[in-house]
């Protein structure tokens, strides 16, 4: 698709889930049953024609995400065709080698389907867990992003310095495919994490969970910018939201309050920001960065962040903890058969304009 001149991939769209438990008639399901469902829900993303299904990396009560790789294996076995991808991982507390390892076999199970968000982490279990000092988020990070691209890019690597052993003329194996796979930079709105993904020319995954999208179209701009300044051509921008498809909006809005308002309840205890209420909540829906509704509002909702952020991805984080496993699977159904095909349409009127 061309649009001002630019050639663009196919719009995609696609789903994250953070493991959360569902319920089934009341029930809450437990953690194995959530992890088989995480599969079985795969398998209904693609025969719905979704693009990528996501899973994060959480290491907290009610999510059962913790080993993603292992479970987007389980994935691969049971799909064909769908990406399978990283809502984010947390670099930060991953080896790099280890990591490498992981997706360069899972890219291998799943026929070259693996693609992978790189993030910092915006809760911070992991470095507790696993023995990091939070005083090094930023050069854990950094040093950890450089490890990983060189060796995605580069058939030996040697490599030292301060997070890890160093390397000597390193080959890992399984062998990626040359060049890597597909690797995303996940920022919640920093601008260094913005420009940092532009300096190590990779594509920008926005996390947009409150207030106005619109808002980071001044990231956009910086990572355009940037891009630009480092000699990178234009990069793919994706966005990362909550929300629910049904088939009324009626239907979409009372559901979604329903179960989205205990989870932000304890999180603002956890976090010292405001608790929700019906007007803020009406208002995120209308204008913010929840995409509840039919799915012509949320189709319509997806073009406008597209044509606003100049998006060409765009993933819904579908699942929330205690949502029945009906609802979330009808979300699933009508993203792909009903949003999906809306959203290609309307943005393809404006190449047709452009």
């Amino acid at each position: 698709m061309t649009v001002g001149g630019i050639d663009r991939p196919r719009f995609e769209l696609g789903l994250n889930s953070f493991g959360e438990v569902a319920t089934d008639g009341g029930r809450v399901l437990d953690d194995a049953e959530t992890v088989r469902l995480l599969v079985e829900e795969a398998r209904l993303a693609e025969a719905a024609g979704l693009d990528v299904f996501s899973v994060g990396e959480h290491y907290r009560d009610g999510h059962n995400d913790s080993a993603t790789p292992v479970l987007l294996a389980a994935i691969a076995t049971a799909t064909r065709r769908i990406g399978l991808g990283t809502s984010v991982t947390v670099l930060s507390t991953n080896d790099p080698v280890r990591l490498y390892q992981e997706f360069s076999t899972l890219d291998a199970v799943s026929d070259g389907r693996a693609r992978i968000v790189l993030g910092r982490a915006s809760v911070t279990e992991s470095f507790s867990l696993f023995g990091y000092d939070l005083a090094d988020y930023e050069r854990l990070f950094e040093e950890k992003l450089d490890l990983f691209l060189r060796l995605e890019r580069e058939e030996r690597v040697t490599w030292s310095g301060t997070v890890r052993p160093p390397l000597t003329g390193q080959l890992l194996h399984p062998r990626m495919r040359p060049g890597g796979i597909p690797t995303w930079i996940g920022v919640g709105g920093s601008p260094d994490s913005v420009v940092r993904a532009a300096r190590h020319g990779l594509p920008l995954m926005m996390a947009v969970i409150g207030g106005r999208p619109q808002r980071f179209a001044r990231n956009v701009e910086l990572y355009l910018k940037a891009l630009d300044g480092f000699g990178h051509p234009e990069l793919p921008i994706g966005q990362h939201s909550l929300g629910l498809v049904a088939d009324t909006d009626e239907e979409a809005v009372e559901t979604w309050w329903r179960y989205w308002r205990p989870v932000v309840e304890d999180l603002a205890a956890e976090r010292g920001f405001y608790a929700p209420n019906r007007e803020r909540y009406e208002a995120e829906v209308e204008h913010g960065a929840l995409f509840v509704g039919s799915p012509e509002t949320v189709a319509r909702k997806i073009v406008k962040m597209a044509r606003d952020l100049r998006l060409s991805r765009f993933d819904l984080k579908y699942d929330i903890m205690h949502l029945p496993r009906d609802v979330r699977a009808r979300t699933i159904e009508l993203l792909g058969r009903e949003v999906a095909p809306r959203v290609r349409e309307l943005l393809a009127a404006d190449t047709v304009h452009a």
